[in-house]
């Protein structure tokens, strides 16, 4: 019978309550819970009338029910009618009163309910108040009250139930307390998928990718049961570490367990195989989604942004408006960091005066930084530096990054500094801004501006972050530094380099000497220029992986010109693809030429 009838039918018989009393107590009870099943709300309004009709609402089990009801329903203030009138409150009156706030991310009214369920006395509370309270705690932030709420289950014996101990390792991940959240996992003497999921999401909020796979390599071997949630968790360590390997196994996995047409895991998908440099394979997992919400879209938008394919990104994005999408405010910071890598700047003017323009979009600090690396990047320095002193908003020490570097790119000095002195302010342990600084004098010849500009980086005591490249090979990670004789191949690494230049001379290649900002001669710059640590990353590369594969290597620092001309000649005398990731971006050399255009 629908519900609708059942409504119906039971109305009609309170014509006679008093003769079927018990029969329609218990039908009411049934339209009950088949409401807040199936999330009937007009029914359950419906109910609500009956039970006024019926002089219900004295009745503490009818109340709860229509409580959960509305709960269920997202209408967590009638739910709160019914509670605050009810005459007499269980446990599960307070409870389901606590969780329906909990589901409305309403994490203050259920704390100060909880708090109130306290003075009140009368109700005791167990392991399903506390879970839905610690909840509330990992929302909210709250650590002190997460420690009291620990100190309580811990004094009421209910610390190592499973439901328990899932929240509290919950909110001590997401309060950013990860030795608190690995030492409630380890005591706990039984643990669900749910558990699991939870410490693999707790470790990538804290940025511990390798220690999330780890815990997820370990959920494995114990069969724990794989879930959507634990799977993009997992993706998004992946997609941090940029570990191409992982990320087709856990493809493989998706599809095996029967989630590959979940938005959260495809999206997920899409973020590893384009942070590894696997574009074509992303591009692939976004097209073979039927339902695409705006979070795929921009997941893919930005893919191609992160790999400079500009055209890809506009065209993806009309698309997008021709399905009937709206693109907000992501979408928006992808498309202008699109521009910005390939030096779009008619593009980048046109899309930000159309975000102005959106009604649906509240331009923010980040439009507004991107718009400026677009202005600065394409020489148009004048106006960038317009651009950060008439806009609402304070500059960021990304913009400020962005004119440094466009004035260090263009030889702009006046500038420079202007933008080096609010970046000493605002970041200084940063030893890239004196580094980039000294770089501009020394592009210069201005030599004693030099050495003032290393004297200030020491005098500050900021560390200079030393630039270093990685490949992975057959599951493992070689990590490279400049002049690098600690690889136990070192020799082999060395004499590839030399056959690779006596090849590229033939094909008309210099070294790029002005590359080098150290004031020694010209011998000098070529020889600190030939070790850099992604030309002996490439190298191993080329005479480990078999021919005709890719070569993925990712660089904590930008690639200077050099090597970016030398992975130029390389991928023409290799016949491979040469995919290099560093902090700005991946270049895909080709046949002798890159992505970026050179840009």
């Amino acid at each position: 019978m629908r519900i609708g009838s059942a409504v119906q039918a039971l109305s009609c018989s309170l014509r006679n309550f008093s003769d079927h009393a018990n029969y329609n107590y218990k039908s009411l009870q049934t339209l009950l819970q088949m409401c807040a099943k199936n999330k009937h709300i007009n029914a359950g309004k419906c109910c609500h009338a009956l039970a006024i009709h019926a002089d219900l609402l004295a009745d503490t089990l009818i109340c709860n029910m229509l409580i959960n009801v509305y709960s269920k329903c997202g209408l967590v203030q009638y739910a709160r009618y019914v509670f605050d009138r009810m005459p007499e409150r269980t446990v599960v009156s307070w409870n389901t009163m606590i969780a329906a706030h909990n589901h409305q991310w309403q994490d203050t009214e259920a704390l100060e309910l909880f708090m109130e369920m306290c003075r009140d006395g009368t109700s005791l509370v167990t392991k399903f108040t506390l879970s839905s309270v610690l909840c509330a705690c990992a929302a909210k932030g709250a650590i002190l009250e997460s420690r009291q709420l620990h100190a309580l289950a811990v004094k009421i014996a209910v610390d190592s139930n499973v439901y328990v101990g899932t929240a509290l390792l919950d909110v001590y991940g997401k309060c950013g307390m990860i030795d608190d959240a690995c030492w409630a996992f380890e005591s706990m003497p039984e643990k669900s998928s749910v558990t699991w999921s939870s410490m693999i999401a707790g470790c990538v909020q804290n940025d511990l990718h390798e220690e999330a796979l780890l815990f997820f390599r370990k959920a494995q071997v114990l069969g724990v049961e794989c879930t959507q949630f634990t799977l993009s968790a997992v993706l998004s360590a992946c997609a941090s570490l940029a570990v191409t390997i992982e990320g087709v196994q856990l493809h493989a996995i998706l599809i095996k367990v029967g989630f590959r047409s979940d938005m959260y895991v495809r999206t997920s998908l899409i973020d590893v195989y384009s942070r590894c440099g696997c574009i074509a394979e992303a591009y692939l997992v976004f097209t073979d989604m039927e339902e695409k919400s705006i979070v795929l879209w921009n997941a893919m938008i930005a893919g191609f942004s992160r790999h400079a394919c500009v055209n890809e990104a506009m065209i993806l994005f009309e698309k997008m408006q021709q399905k009937g999408v709206c693109p907000n405010e992501v979408t928006y910071i992808s498309l202008l960091s699109a521009c910005s890598h390939v030096g779009s700047v008619e593009s980048g003017r046109r899309y930000f005066d159309q975000m102005l323009k959106d009604e649906n979009v509240q331009p923010n600090v980040l439009h507004y930084s991107c718009m400026v690396d677009v202005l600065g990047r394409s020489g148009q320095i004048q106006e960038a530096w317009r651009l950060i002193e008439n806009m609402p908003f304070k500059a960021t020490a990304a913009m400020w990054g962005s004119l440094l570097g466009a004035c260090r790119t263009h030889g702009e000095l006046r500038l420079a500094k202007v933008a080096a002195e609010h970046l000493f302010e605002i970041e200084p342990e940063n030893a890239g801004n004196h580094v980039l600084l000294s770089n501009l004098y020394a592009a210069n010849r201005r030599w004693g501006d030099v050495a003032n500009a290393r004297k200030l980086l020491k005098d500050s005591g900021a560390k200079k972050e030393i630039g270093k490249s990685w490949i992975e090979v057959k599951n493992r990670v070689h990590i490279f530094v400049v002049g690098d004789h600690n690889h136990p191949r070192f020799s082999e690494i060395y004499a590839k380099l030399e056959d690779l230049e006596n090849e590229m001379k033939k094909l008309a290649y210099k070294v790029e000497t002005h590359s080098d900002l150290h004031d020694v001669e010209e011998d000098q710059k070529q020889e600190l220029l030939r070790h850099h640590s992604e030309k002996l990353a490439l190298a191993f590369g080329l005479i480990s992986l078999p021919s005709g594969l890719p070569i993925r290597i990712k660089k904590n620092l930008r690639i200077c010109r050099d090597c970016h001309s030398f992975m130029k000649f390389a991928s023409r005398i290799s016949d491979r693809e040469i995919i290099v990731r560093d902090t700005n971006r991946f270049h895909h050399f080709r046949s002798g030429s890159c992505s970026c255009r050179d840009f």
